[in-house]
């Protein structure tokens, strides 16, 4: 018999895979660096450009973040039963119609209405789709593969704020030009692949999951092998993963869904002083010329970190969770213990980068390794309204704290105390599951 009509399937299951994190890629470094990692550079010029104080405009960010935070658990359930297809490009859709409008506003009102379009939309691209997409189409490699999607959110950040600024200032209302390209990149770069690359399981297309082939021979040398194997044990597949797990509803009764929200509303409070390293720097003798260059270099540790912490994940979730909490608490200490030293000062900036890297990195494959990928884009969804909540209210809270007399190293020293207890948070969950897994064994 020909072997020719199998080449394409062939030859499809090995490439696939790599377009879905392409995808990937493409929803972190475009739809989420534009309306997220870009948004500083519109505060200035449109409050200028309005007369009003900068917190009047910046209101609509608050807004944004808040309707992200209710419409979470709608975005997981949404993701959770339709065709990811159609969710993501609703999304993106909606993400673009949000800069278009920001682009035609003339009123601060309007920019709010366009912060609840934009909150309503970003959640799926934001929160949920990588994590979810790498998790279906991935059984090796997992945390590489989500860590490096993750790091566009920082790379795209670096590139489009310098592209939005030259925009913004070829005009005196250059902002509404550069919210009107950052509408057209989003919608022509991102929808082709939502609406045709996009599928939320390898098989609908008929094809396997990237390592699934490789896990195979093992699971059934590791089943032949078992004395506890009889017949009947013989003739029972292996679930699939997407049924593995538990459901939301058995996630909310359980110890570890709270632990692990709380894990990630300390981790993204803490992220937040990554706003204020730059103020920081200024307050320091001699030190202010630093100021743009610290913010970069703890860009960059975040960047390079969530690449690392995802290869480190894929062999130990537990050192994973050590490798970014103690390159926070290092970063920190370097900080403090040598502020007139620049190079020490830039690289506990960089160290710190690899906590903050935790938040989208560690937080997605903890939520997976602990109650598996049954009901993920619900539970995930959950735990992450609590990070929001977080991030809406940490600037506020961290902005207080360092306008108090030694705030900063007052500041610094919580930092140490909530990454530690991070620490735990995520640990006693896993430790709980593997306990749980010895005894069902």
């Amino acid at each position: 018999m020909s072997t020719t009509p199998t080449q394409p399937s062939s030859r499809k299951q090995a490439v696939y895979p790599y377009l879905i994190v392409l995808s990937g890629v493409v929803f972190t470094a475009i739809p989420v660096s534009l309306v997220c990692s870009c948004a500083g550079i519109f505060f200035t010029p449109v409050s200028n450009y309005f007369h009003v104080p900068k917190a009047a405009f910046t209101g609509y960010f608050s807004i944004f973040s808040i309707t992200m935070v209710i419409f979470l658990p709608v975005a997981g359930w949404l993701m959770h039963r339709y065709d990811l297809r159609i969710v993501l490009t609703a999304s993106t859709i909606l993400a673009g119609l949000g800069c278009l409008g920001m682009s035609r506003s003339s009123a601060m009102w309007q920019f709010y209405l366009y912060g609840v379009v934009l909150g309503i939309g970003m959640p799926p691209i934001l929160y949920l789709s990588v994590p979810t997409l790498i998790n279906a189409w991935f059984r090796k490699r997992v945390g590489f593969f989500i860590g490096l999607c993750m790091a566009f959110t920082g790379i795209g950040g670096v590139i489009f704020n310098q592209i939005g600024t030259m925009i913004i200032r070829s005009a005196p209302d250059g902002w509404r030009r550069g919210y009107l390209v950052f509408a057209i990149l989003i919608l022509v770069i991102t929808l082709p692949f939502t609406i045709f690359v996009i599928r939320g399981t390898p098989e609908q297309m008929g094809l396997l999951p990237y390592g699934a082939a490789d896990q195979e021979p093992a699971a059934a040398e590791a089943a032949s092998n078992s004395p506890n194997t009889g017949s009947k044990d013989k003739k029972s597949p292996e679930p699939a993963a997407s049924t593995v797990g538990m459901t939301a509803s058995q996630a909310l009764r359980s110890p570890a869904f709270w632990a692990l929200a709380l894990f990630c509303g300390l981790i993204t409070m803490n992220q937040t002083i990554y706003q204020f390293l730059p103020s920081y720097a200024a307050s320091l003798p001699s030190m202010a010329a630093y100021t743009g260059l610290i913010a970069s270099s703890c860009m960059a540790g975040q960047a390079i970190g969530k690449v690392i912490l995802g290869m480190v994940n894929d062999g130990s979730i537990v050192g994973g969770l050590c490798l970014g909490i103690g390159g926070g608490v290092l970063g920190i200490c370097l900080m403090v213990a040598f502020p007139g030293l620049p190079a020490l000062l830039l690289l506990g900036a960089f160290a710190f980068g690899l906590v903050y890297a935790c938040t989208t990195v560690q937080t997605p494959i903890l939520v997976t390794a602990v109650f598996g990928s049954h009901d993920y884009t619900n539970i995930y969804a959950r735990i992450q309204m609590v990070g929001s909540l977080a991030s809406a209210f940490a600037a506020l809270f961290w902005g207080a704290i360092a306008d108090l007399p030694h705030g900063y190293i007052i500041m610094f020293g919580l930092s140490i105390l909530i990454m530690v207890a991070a620490l735990f948070l995520g640990i006693i969950p896993l430790k709980g599951t593997h306990k749980s897994a010895n005894q069902t064994n």
